[in-house]
């Protein structure tokens, strides 16, 4: 019997994929986006308390949140209760502050990863516990998806002269205020960085499609409305479409380093990171994301010829 628990939408992807696929028997603590992602992938869950699941399972399998202690907790009462625990890793960044409230670090028996530059970077930081690479259910869940699907098309319905754009948003200053004390400590914020994005794409204005902003899970409805409105381009909000289905949609995902953007890279997407000057460096490691910061009106036009839209 497995306890598994889960708040950020991140983790929660990749072990709702776990357990759809493993079809293992499990007890369920959830909270935050991962209620609904869960719910989307499993059908209605029962959920149990956080002491229920652990008193009951034989192993602790956990994601790891920024904005909440719930699995944080969890490898703590798994720890006082002789029970083994698991956590999956998910991205590239901030490991050591996922296990780390109030300055007390609450680490697991067990560290999962899907990935070798995830591995190698986690083994660095993590030398006194395992870390095994375990292939990630939720980029097999999207693969397959992908296949079934075959090429994504735009459809006739889209000028065939413009490019489509999807922005996938992440609430950067809140984690970094939870983490750091300071909502800059990445040298910007997703406010800076949409709006880098919004003036670099001004330089294609002729041949500029749909905008569809896609808001992190953990986002409010309307946070960038008033920043919005400022800007005289055909911009849209998502709302009922899934992920995937706006990547379909789109010749380009934006963002600053959200896993999104891989999965972009996974659709055949081209795949952009719109953190501005003065900013740090997107940590995603994967091959194929251009930086718009240095961007100019030639490369551009280069992407429209590639293309087709020129």
């Amino acid at each position: 019997m497995l306890a598994v628990i889960s708040h950020d939408a991140g983790g929660a992807e990749i072990l709702s994929s776990y357990v759809k696929k493993s079809g293992a028997e499990c007890l369920f603590t959830l909270g935050g986006p991962a209620v609904k992602i869960f719910e989307r992938k499993l059908g209605k869950l029962e959920l149990c308390s956080l002491e229920t699941s652990i008193a009951r399972a034989d192993l602790v399998v956990c994601g790891t949140s920024w904005q909440s202690y719930l699995e944080y907790d969890a490898i703590k009462l798994a720890r006082k209760k002789n029970k083994i625990s698991v956590a999956y890793l998910d991205h590239w960044v901030d490991y050591e502050a996922r296990f780390v409230r109030s300055g007390e670090a609450s680490l697991p028996d067990e560290i999962w990863i899907g990935d070798s530059w995830g591995k190698a970077l986690a083994d660095r930081i993590f030398s006194n516990i395992p870390v095994l690479l375990k292939p990630n259910p939720y980029f097999t869940e999207v693969q397959e998806e992908l296949s079934r699907v075959g090429e994504f098309n735009y459809g006739a319905q889209y000028d065939k002269s413009k490019l489509n754009f999807l922005y996938v948003c992440e609430p950067i200053s809140e984690h970094a205020q939870l983490r750091y004390g300071n909502t800059h400590h990445r040298g910007y914020i997703e406010q800076e960085a949409m709006i880098f994005f919004l003036e670099s794409v001004k330089q294609i204005e002729s041949h500029l499609g749909d905008i569809v902003v896609r808001l992190h899970p953990s986002e409010t409805v309307g946070k960038y409305d008033d920043l919005l409105v400022g800007f005289d381009l055909p911009i849209s909000i998502s709302a009922e479409s899934t992920l995937l289905e706006d990547i379909a949609k789109c010749h380009v995902v934006v963002g600053c380093e959200s896993m999104a953007m891989v999965i972009g890279l996974m659709a055949g997407k081209k795949v952009a990171s719109s953190i501005p000057v003065g900013g740090k460096a997107c940590a995603l490691p994967h091959d194929g994301i251009s930086k718009l910061n240095g961007f100019i009106k030639e490369d551009w036009q280069n992407w429209l010829i590639e293309e087709g839209k020129v």
